[in-house]
């Protein structure tokens, strides 16, 4: 029963990741796999369905006018250590841009898909979305890799990205939200101080980049950083320019003046 639900749970999980490329070799292999059951096995797959259950994560819309990307070749890419051509459609310039790329690891997260490869034209690791990939040609001349993929994707970094040096980070958290952030591991080299008024202190080695900025930041008030300085300047700015979207903007008018103040008299102080 156990291994039933943990494979179950797990095939609920993949596809509740919605809108990726694999979506529909999954669906073809869970209708092979059904056909395999029994009539017994099935009716108490259905019962499972009613009780476990994985929140999807918001997929990401299909480019209509983009050429679909096949993972299959992007998965023998990266085994056969073979380069790469892609035009890909980076956010940052607004641009379609071509990049030659030698392919590193696959990696699913945030509702997609997402490519992990060396950029030699810009000597970096860089993370690519396989859906804004619109067009992908798999090279004949392979290459040696310039660094062991590490086991754990995107290791310095809270969420998926690529790059920063990790440094030590201390944010302080409420009371009431201290339960919340004391019941889960948010990183591997987290340590936490509770102090004698209920709040805590998490402590973690990570990269200071936009995942983690965004992640404070969803904590409203509750949260404090401590430690960087330069951490805590850029929050108090987004919580600044954020406090600016909501401040009343109301186009106020002077009153008509009821005297002419060149006749009026002054007093001598």
């Amino acid at each position: 029963m156990s291994e039933l639900c943990a494979f179950y749970i797990n095939r609920v999980r993949l596809a509740a990741v919605g809108g990726s490329p694999i979506d529909g070799d999954l669906r073809s292999a869970m209708a092979k796999v059904s056909k395999a059951l029994g009539p017994h096995m099935k009716a108490h797959l259905d019962k499972l369905s009613a009780v476990l259950a994985w929140k999807p994560e918001p997929p990401k819309r299909a480019d209509s006018k983009a050429q679909p990307v096949t993972v299959d070749n992007l998965v023998k890419a990266t085994m056969d250590h073979r380069r790469i051509e892609m035009a890909y459609h980076s956010f940052a310039s607004g641009k379609v841009k071509t990049y030659s790329v030698e392919p590193y690891r696959l990696t699913f997260g945030n509702g997609g898909l997402y490519l992990f490869a060396y950029v030699p034209a810009y000597g970096q690791m860089r993370t690519f979305a396989v859906q804004r990939i619109k067009k992908l040609r798999v090279l004949e001349d392979t290459f040696n890799p310039v660094q062991e993929a590490s086991s754990e994707p995107y290791e310095h970094s809270i969420g998926m990205f690529t790059g920063g040096t990790p440094e030590r980070v201390e944010i302080e958290f409420s009371r009431s939200l201290a339960p919340y952030i004391e019941e889960r591991e948010w990183h591997p080299t987290q340590k936490i101080t509770r102090r004698a008024d209920g709040s805590i202190v998490l402590a973690m080695r990570v990269a200071v980049d936009l995942p983690l900025r965004s992640w404070v930041l969803g904590f409203g008030h509750q949260a404090r950083v401590l430690s960087p300085s330069a951490l805590a300047e850029t929050i108090l700015e987004e919580l600044e320019e954020a406090r600016e979207q909501y401040a009343p903007r109301m186009p106020f008018e002077l009153p008509p003046a009821i005297y002419d103040d060149d006749r009026q008299a002054f007093l001598p102080f």
